[in-house]
């Protein structure tokens, strides 16, 4: 006969993976706030609140409803700051670097700490990618996770391991809750003569395995799926939803590849993501970004839900 503790640990379900879903909220939040299947999802980043000269990030008005309605069905909703738009932005780069700078440090933390308590969300996600992170980011991260733990708000990252990778010390893994790794962009029309997919199964396997080799452990390791592609032919060298690619060409959803010159993810790729996020016993996947998906039987989140949660 099995012990106890041991017949209770294997009648017990393996605990529910991660779905991180990022919201932009530069967009129309209310056309799509309201038909989010918040049920699919256990986080949501609200993308993006940048600082001004002082430190003090705005509040955009759709951000209330999204953390309503997250919180309403148990989702937990973080703050989301920088975003990679910073690093094209030199005046906010120097603004960051200014910020978390030994002088400057101290009172930033203590602003983002405020803004995440004032507003009722559960944490910050800090999105530096690129030549965004210079040498005061450890001890940036290091910093806003005291304060962050001490007040039982949750600190997250979402980071590329050949987009500014290498400058993030290995040391801030602690500080993190999880990491969301960026597993996508690894070509696109900024890169014409390199046509093709973005976010390959095997691309997100050496994005996983570049910083489990750093030390990150699997549970606190995000698998970033892309719910957007991109076409490299002219007229089409741009980025294109995922909902846009389905509505432009029947049964895509089925293909990673659409008109020959747009790439992407459809379900079955989503899908294999999903699984190999369980057998490798990660955390969860990551969507970049929510408003991009399709309705209905076609829909990349149900898709993610359908192998982690099967009915």
């Amino acid at each position: 006969m099995l012990p106890l503790a041991i017949a209770m640990s294997l009648a017990m379900p393996a605990p529910r993976p991660l779905v991180v879903g990022y919201a932009p909220n530069f967009v129309d939040v209310a056309s799509y706030a309201t038909t989010l299947d918040y049920g699919k999802l256990t986080h949501l980043n609200i993308a993006f609140e940048n600082p001004n000269d002082e430190g003090d990030l705005t509040f955009n008005a759709g951000n209330a409803t999204l953390i309503e309605k997250g919180h309403a069905n148990g989702v937990k909703v973080l703050v989301s700051i920088g975003g990679g738009g910073v690093a094209a932005d030199p005046d906010v780069m120097k603004r960051y670097f200014y910020l978390i700078s030994p002088s400057r440090r101290t009172a930033f933390v203590q602003k983002l700490t405020d803004y995440v308590k004032s507003h009722n969300l559960d944490g910050l996600d800090v999105d530096l990618e690129g030549p965004s992170i210079n040498g005061d980011y450890g001890a940036f991260i290091a910093e806003i996770g005291r304060s962050l733990k001490s007040s039982g708000k949750l600190l997250t990252a979402a980071l590329s391991k050949g987009y500014g990778g290498e400058n993030v010390p290995s040391s801030t893994f602690a500080a993190f809750d999880f990491v969301n790794v960026m597993a996508y962009d690894a070509t696109g029309p900024w890169a014409p003569n390199r046509p093709g997919q973005h976010s390959s199964y095997e691309f997100a396997k050496e994005s996983v395995d570049y910083w489990l080799g750093r030390g990150l452990p699997k549970s606190k390791t995000v698998l970033g799926v892309p719910f957007y592609g991109y076409g490299f032919d002219a007229g089409k060298s741009d980025e294109w939803p995922y909902s846009r690619v389905v509505s432009t060409y029947a049964g895509s959803e089925k293909l990673d590849q659409a008109g020959s010159t747009v790439w992407y993810n459809g379900i079955p790729t989503i899908k294999a993501k999903a699984k190999y996020v369980v057998d490798q016993g990660l955390a969860g996947v990551m969507i970049w970004a929510l408003n991009h998906d399709a309705p209905g039987d076609k829909s990349l989140l149900s898709a993610l839900d359908s192998v982690f949660r099967p009915r």
